[in-house]
């Protein structure tokens, strides 16, 4: 496998696992009500586990208030039932044809625990990342070994997996330094 494919195929893992950690950090709390607090939430809409963006419209009428109106008016209890079960600690509001999920300010000890939560996820992502620069480094060292490519391909193989690898630690420094500057202040 020449080098550059390797390269390209060790970007394309990072930018997944960018990705998932952008997914993870819009899950967890702000000050302001987010429709990222719960549109992953799994409901088991007819036997099969959902995310409630599939299921309902959700909206953010107010900083502090989540609106969920369903699709299909039989799956609120199942809403319902599912945002209870989730790790929110907040109680769904019915009213009928609607869920109303009034947020409530965050504690200064919550905020620090969210934010250090944030970087926890962080960090979860940089070790991914760095996982894939080894094993793309090891496949490198490997093809030289096997004398598919050369010594000079094998350091500049190995020197573009290393700017690949800081382009996408800075960028998880800068999103989880954007989360917990969003969770401190809001």
């Amino acid at each position: 496998m020449p080098v550059k494919e390797i390269v390209s195929e060790s970007e394309s893992k990072m930018k997944k696992a960018i990705e998932v950690l952008h997914d993870q950090l819009k899950s967890v709390r702000t000050g302001r009500a987010s429709t990222g607090l719960v549109e992953n939430i799994k409901i088991d809409y007819y036997g099969s586990p959902t995310p409630l963006k599939q299921l309902a419209t959700l909206a953010t009428p107010q900083a502090d208030m989540i609106v969920i109106k369903p699709f299909d008016p039989a799956s609120l209890k199942e809403i319902e039932k599912a945002i209870k079960n989730s790790d929110l600690s907040i109680a769904p509001i019915m009213d009928g044809r609607s869920i109303r999920l009034n947020i409530p300010p965050l504690s200064e000890e919550r905020r620090k625990q969210l934010s250090t939560q944030a970087k926890q996820t962080g960090e979860q992502t940089k070790v991914s990342i760095r996982n894939i620069r080894r094993d793309a480094i090891k496949h490198l060292e490997q093809q030289q070994k096997d004398k598919l490519i050369t010594e000079d391909d094998l350091e500049n193989g190995k020197k573009q997996t290393d700017d690949i690898t800081k382009k996408y630690s800075d960028k998880v420094d800068e999103m989880v330094k954007h989360k917990s500057d969003e969770i401190i202040l809001n």
